[in-house]
């Protein structure tokens, strides 16, 4: 059965006041929609009529809005008319515009503009049963009084209630079955035209229009998701921690997203062997902030913004990587959950197979709920950020690639440039020197600085909690990403003249917007490459760059990549699935195809990136 609501004809009463009335009225007797609209056809057909009669529509319902809690408000979409100042009886499109503005942010997701039919005045409940089998959302009834309130709402049958009013089913999208959510996620979930879903929406980098996003808070309840999400195998599935992932995977257009964000507890479980447990959705800023005080630190990319769940499972290329390795190559334990609801601890005792595969390939597999790290003893560090100009980029990057060559292993620096202007590239370098003294801070970075000439620095003796603590936190509003990011991603071997010559022809040509190197080797290098399905270790250099376009950015990333061996699928957005096979050695892929087919033979998890052969994110 729909819900029940009432229309107020402006043209047939006599002020604002009354038509409150009403709608306290009809919020009293339960029902569910009120609809402020201008002279209704008197035939009684579905949709009012265009001519506004009478008071103006947006200040009765905004009188509405304010003396009414629950009920929600309707004003015909169809009241926004063409510009025509010498006919008072058709308002302004823009006028109106801001007046929808406005009533929207008072009345909040209690302001509708279609989902109803209009029936008859004075419709029997066969009538009004009739309409509803026709699909509609609510079915509403012309009133001019108390009494003719009271008679709709005679009409009420005994029905169960929908979890959200008719204003946020109103914008449910299609192929998703709202009122079969789980029990356990009915409370947390967040629809499109839910008060929170605007700060749910986007990411970090890419705008998104989500059908539902989930937010269990247990490993049962992210079971509980996952079981839904099998329902809706034919819907994009996002997972995100945080938000910040660089390939903007973790949303999408009128699918699902399966939000871990609170899922974010950090402890310590052995101080001896510098043990922690961490959640998927705590942030490397928070991480970095709960180890301080044990003189501990974590390598963790390069903004404490991030989530640990993407980057945990993905590889973790960070500002201490030359000293300390990869995220994953800290990791002794996760608990995940598998695509079928199963969940299981993984190490390297237990189902080795699939810890090996998670780290580095491990949105593919499951939802991992906990990660067991094995943390560094880290003192104070150096944190460098210096600013160069150059009229010859190539060069640059080849001191800078020498330079990163040459340098200790406490020594990580990362280059990030763009298009030169009027014939000068800005080369940005940040840094980090393991060490508390000065003199071997500056002595590691000195050779850097024949980079270009030297615009801007700074240089400071601090903790690797408070480099992570500049990332600003995120607000109750969310993220605001907007478009697809547009990103391609390699592993370069070694900086060398013709990767240098290739890579500043491009910067020039515009076609690359924003470019960047971080620095791999030192401990990277340590790990066999056959431990973890992250296996390109011996890179020197990692490459990202960003663009406007796909086919833009190919046509400038092509050269560079002949030079490249592999890339990094977290900082590569090509919606091209071939592009795993370039993200995994030959044999490393064949064994995460064998394991996807153990583990999850649906493809279930394949929005990320498909392992599949055949499949399609």
């Amino acid at each position: 059965m729909a819900e029940l609501g009432i229309v107020v004809d402006l043209a047939a009463t006599s002020s604002g006041a009354e038509l409150s009335e009403l709608a306290q009225a009809a919020e009293r007797a339960g029902l569910d929609l009120v609809v402020v609209a201008g002279a209704r056809d008197e035939a009684g057909g579905d949709e009012p009529a265009d001519e506004l009669v009478g008071v103006d529509p947006w200040t009765v319902a905004t009188w509405v809005a304010a003396a009414t809690t629950r009920i929600a408000i309707g004003v015909p979409s169809s009241t926004v008319q063409g510009p025509d100042p010498s006919d008072p009886r058709i308002p302004i499109a823009a006028v109106v515009d801001k007046a929808r503005e406005s009533l929207a942010l008072l009345a909040g997701d209690r302001l509708v503009h279609d989902g109803w039919v209009v029936a008859p005045a004075g419709a029997d409940a066969d009538q009004v049963r009739s309409l509803a089998e026709r699909g509609s959302l609510v079915v509403v009834v012309p009133v001019g009084s108390a009494a003719e309130v009271e008679r709709v709402a005679a009409l009420l049958p005994e029905r169960p209630r929908s979890t959200r009013r008719a204003a946020v089913r109103a914008r449910r999208r299609p192929g998703i079955a709202y009122e079969e959510i789980p029990p356990s996620l009915v409370e947390s979930a967040i629809e499109p035209g839910d008060p929170g879903y605007r700060a749910v929406r986007s990411t970090y980098i890419r705008g998104g229009s989500p059908g539902l996003v989930l937010r269990p808070r247990s490993a049962a309840e992210v079971a509980d998701a996952l079981a839904f999400a099998r329902r809706h195998r034919h819907l994009p599935l996002g997972i995100r921690s945080a938000g910040h992932g660089f390939s903007g995977r973790s949303t999408n257009d009128g699918g699902l997203v399966i939000d871990v964000g609170a899922l974010s507890t950090i402890e310590v479980l052995d101080e001896d062997a510098r043990l922690v447990r961490v959640g998927p959705g705590a942030t490397w800023k928070q991480v970095a902030a709960a180890l301080e005080p044990h003189g501990w630190a974590l390598g963790s990319g390069d903004y404490g913004g991030v989530g640990v769940g993407g980057l945990a499972t993905a590889g973790g290329i960070g500002l201490l990587g030359r000293a300390h390795g990869l995220t994953i190559d800290h990791l002794r334990a996760v608990s995940i959950v598998l695509a079928d609801g199963t969940q299981i601890r993984a190490s390297s005792h237990e189902h080795p197979d699939l810890f090996w595969a998670v780290r580095g390939a491990g949105a593919n597999f499951g939802v991992v709920t906990e990660f067991e790290f094995e943390v560094d003893e880290v003192a104070e560090v150096g944190w460098a950020q210096l600013t160069f100009v150059t009229t010859d980029l190539e060069a640059a990057l080849l001191t800078y690639g020498e330079a990163q060559r040459q340098a200790p292993r406490d020594t990580t620096v990362f280059l990030v440039t763009g298009a030169p202007q009027q014939g000068q590239s800005v080369i940005q370098l940040y840094g980090m020197v393991d060490s508390s003294d000065p003199d071997t801070i500056i002595a590691r970075l000195n050779p850097f600085v024949a980079i270009g000439q030297l615009a801007q620095q700074q240089v400071v003796l601090t903790s690797y909690r408070a480099v992570m603590g500049t990332a600003a936190d995120v607000g109750l509003d969310g993220h605001h990403g907007s478009g697809e990011p547009v990103g391609r991603s390699g592993f370069l071997p070694a900086m060398t003249p013709a990767f240098a010559r290739e890579a500043a022809a491009a910067l020039r040509g515009g076609r690359l917007r924003w470019f960047q190197l971080r620095a791999m080797g030192g401990a990277i290098a340590d790990v066999p490459p056959e431990e973890t399905a992250f296996s390109y270790r011996s890179p020197e250099l990692q490459v990202t760059a960003l663009g406007a376009f796909h086919a833009e950015i190919d046509e400038a990333w092509e050269p560079m990549e002949a030079h490249m061996d592999g890339l990094y699928l977290s900082f590569d957005t090509s919606p091209d699935p071939d592009r795993v096979e370039r993200a995994f050695p030959p044999a490393v892929l064949t064994r995460l195809r064998e394991l996807k087919r153990r583990y999850d033979p649906d493809g279930l998890f394949r929005d990320n990136f498909p392992l599949l052969e055949g499949a399609r994110a």
